[in-house]
């Protein structure tokens, strides 16, 4: 794991300068690659080995221990950030073990000059010349080529020869004998399910390509047969004198779109001024410098391996074309496809088993509550952005008293501090809970009134060491977590009615279920997004909820606290959950909404994990208690370890809204009403404040004070409760239950309790 080399510093917060050209959503982006459509959790069996914080090897660890046992071939399938990090920092061992390196990636020769090189089919009108893998770090695409390293790269002028045709795609339906095959044609179907475009396409092809695949037989042929003119089964290659753009001319004019010069008195990596790198670096999909009025195509070339003369010019094996299938009576047009059948259903070094054979009893089984003859109590959604203090206080809900609130459903963010793919840990707990009936609802990905790609606010959130890679595994904890029946499935899955729901239809859903004259309080913890596109889809929304508590916001009274956004140092007063999706802030605190706002201040009374360690220390083990314990022990050794932790209190404090819409005054708590608005979209040093302004006339509770110790124990001695405790406690427990035969005959069943 690591971060664009084009960004790296101290932190692994920043901007999302290439990586926003990938949608954060479904429909073939991050969440539908994050879960491979759903198919991860459905067919791949879990073994022993998960990520663990601070233990788990680097890239650059990985590669380095490779290296040094002796030559090694070197195949990059994605960003070059990894090589190219160890490439500068251990150069001498990176040039003299890498015999090759196989590039996937690129574009080099346009078809014409109305069709580029490039596939970024989400910024294409700003850069018709890239390719993904070069354009997600051009820099360190630039610094591979230009090793020293005998490069042979596999781009898009040899990749879209060799498009899906119904024929293979028919084949390989048929050939499936063993469970990789089987997983990868899943695969490919989902791919072809989401992206298929109506209409007949030339010569029978899906209108897709075998990229990756494709590249990874022409660099295994090259391996086996060596690098000869037409030793290579697959395809035909062609040496070329090539390059990669890291920068737009002109150069040397210093616009403050380049961090290699741009704010530094001696460029970065020993860069020199008006050189290659110097120019304009596109700053986004719709750089306002790459975009050509009146033209459908830009002209920034950031990520372009474009072929060259003079110094700049690398000498380059390329693969130009997909060879045909030698065999004119096959059904298979193109003779990698004939090999790549064949070799995936060979039955040597096979898998062993999927998620279904792993297990001699596996079957799936969802929990429910027999809510029979049971009196309800207030219905309750939670609104969660899936950080870790945000499971801990849905670990509380569901052992909240039954009389005191009813958990409808659950809403989850894609913009807070956990991928939207994080979704299937909800599913997780919501299982060894025996809550498999409460619906989770899938929200935006991005703030509110933004465009669906970027990084928007969120680029605040480290994408490392107590960031998204922790949240998205719940600190590696998550794989200790029974394996839910429900997991996240995309509109193309085989099944509709396992289809993930979005957040306004569990909304809708619940408001739909309300006895006659019952209302719903709602808690968020997290941006407010999907609160406030709630209030303006549904007219009637404010009269159905009778409280909203928000866990978040820091009120700037003329006091001296501060915010907790670390990694925007201009901007000392706001708090995460308002800087995330500001204009969401605004439009929900602001509205006619009975509110009451946990802010920052009593957050950080509820953040002491030596206290609620002691508190919980102090009680009854339940699987549930056990869970939360070693979460926060975890949080609590990292944070006295590394740096790079030294924020993850801020999850424990959120634990306190949800246990203060339970309890209440309960806490010896005190309430001030306060005048308030939010700033929004105006400078990320300002987004996201809450000022007391007598002005307004939008007056919100605020939580001011409560007992600590009161709190700590009502935390604890919920969670240590026998009542509505885990039906299975960790995914031994769940092993063990799928190794021994069922009481009944069936692959699954809903179980009511």
């Amino acid at each position: 794991m690591t971060r664009h080399l084009i960004l790296q510093g101290a932190s692994t917060a920043g901007g999302c300068r290439y990586r926003q050209a990938i949608p954060p959503g479904r429909r073939g982006g991050r969440l539908d690659a994050d879960t491979n459509s759903g198919l991860r959790r459905a067919f791949l069996p879990q073994g022993p080995r998960r990520y663990s914080p601070l233990r788990q090897p680097t890239a650059q660890q990985v590669m380095a221990e490779t290296l040094s046992a002796g030559p090694t071939t070197l195949l990059l399938f994605g960003s070059h950030t990894n090589a190219a990090l160890l490439l500068l920092t251990r150069r001498r061992l990176f040039r003299r073990n890498v015999e090759r390196i196989y590039v996937s990636g690129g574009g080099v020769r346009p078809d014409s000059e109305k069709n580029p090189t490039g596939n970024l089919f989400t910024a294409y009108d700003a850069n018709p010349f890239a390719e993904f893998n070069v354009f997600g770090d051009p820099f360190a695409a630039y610094q591979v080529l230009h090793s020293g390293v005998p490069v042979t790269l596999i781009p898009l002028d040899a990749t879209n020869t060799i498009p899906i045709t119904e024929e293979f795609f028919s084949e390989f339906r048929r050939r499936q004998t063993t469970y990789e095959a089987q997983y990868s044609f899943k695969s490919l179907d989902q791919v072809l399910r989401r992206r298929r475009r109506p209409g007949p396409h030339l010569h029978g092809s899906t209108g897709d390509y075998m990229w990756d695949s494709f590249a990874a037989g022409v660099a295994l042929s090259s391996m086996r047969n060596g690098e000869a003119d037409g030793g290579n089964e697959f395809a035909e290659l062609e040496y070329m004198n090539i390059t990669v753009i890291t920068s737009n001319k002109p150069y040397g004019v210093r616009d403050g779109s380049n961090p290699f010069f741009d704010g530094h008195k001696v460029p970065r990596f020993g860069l020199k001024e008006g050189g290659v790198h110097s120019g304009h670096v596109q700053t986004g999909i719709r750089d306002s410098f790459c975009l050509v009025p009146g033209s459908n195509s830009g002209r920034c070339e950031d990520g372009y391996t474009k072929e060259v003369s003079g110094p700049e010019a690398v000498r380059v094996r390329v693969a130009t074309s997909a060879k045909p299938n030698m065999n004119k009576n096959s059904t298979l047009d193109r003779e990698f496809f004939k090999s790549f059948l064949k070799v995936l259903n060979l039955p040597k070094q096979n898998g062993r088993f999927n998620i279904s054979t792993q297990f001699p009893y596996y079957r799936e089984v969802l929990y429910k509550p027999d809510f029979m003859n049971v009196s309800r109590a207030k219905p309750v959604i939670f609104d969660m952005d899936m950080s870790p203090g945000d499971f801990v206080s849905l670990i509380y809900l569901l052992k909240a008293p039954r009389e005191l609130i009813d958990l409808k459903g659950i809403l989850v963010n894609g913009n807070g501090w956990a991928n939207i793919a994080s979704i299937d840990i909800v599913y997780d707990i919501l299982h060894m809970m025996g809550r498999d009936d409460i619906s989770v609802g899938r929200g935006n990905t991005t703030a509110m009134d933004t465009p669906t790609l970027g990084c928007n606010n969120s680029y605040a959130i480290p994408q490392g060491s107590g960031g998204f890679i922790d949240s998205d595994t719940l600190y590696g904890l998550a794989r200790s977590l029974p394996r839910s029946p429900r997991r996240y499935s995309p509109e193309s899955s085989d099944y509709p009615v396992r289809r993930q729901p979005l957040a306004f239809e569990v909304w809708q859903s619940v408001k739909k279920q309300l006895d006659p004259g019952a209302k719903i309080t709602v808690l968020t913890s997290g941006p407010l997004t999907n609160l406030a596109n709630i209030s303006l889809s549904d007219a009637d929304a404010s009269s159905v909820i009778e409280r909203v508590y928000i866990v978040g916001g820091l009120i700037r009274d003329g006091g001296h606290e501060k915010g907790n956004v670390f990694t925007v140092p201009s901007n000392q007063y706001a708090e995460f959950n308002m800087f995330l999706d500001p204009l969401a802030a605004k439009t929900v605190m602001e509205s006619n909404l009975n509110i009451t706002l946990i802010p920052l201040p009593a957050q950080r009374k509820a953040a002491s994990f030596g206290a609620v360690l002691e508190a919980l220390e102090k009680t009854r083990r339940t699987p549930e208690s056990t869970f939360v314990h070693g979460l926060f022990s975890l949080l609590k050794e990292l944070q006295s370890k590394q740096k790079l932790y030294h924020h993850v209190d801020i999850f424990l404090g959120e634990v306190l809204g949800a246990v203060y819409m339970v309890q209440g005054s309960d806490l010896q708590s005190s309430v001030k009403l306060e005048p308030i608005s939010v700033i929004a979209n105006t400078t990320k040093s300002t987004d996201g404040q809450i000022l007391i302004s007598k002005q307004s006339t939008k007056l919100v509770k605020v939580l001011s004070d409560f007992n600590g110790k009161i709190y700590y124990n009502r935390l604890a001695n919920s969670l240590s409760d026998k009542k509505q405790s885990a039906i299975i406690g960790s995914f031994e427990e769940q092993k063990a239950i799928w190794s021994r035969p069922p009481n009944n005959s069936g692959p699954g069943h809903t179980k009511f309790l």
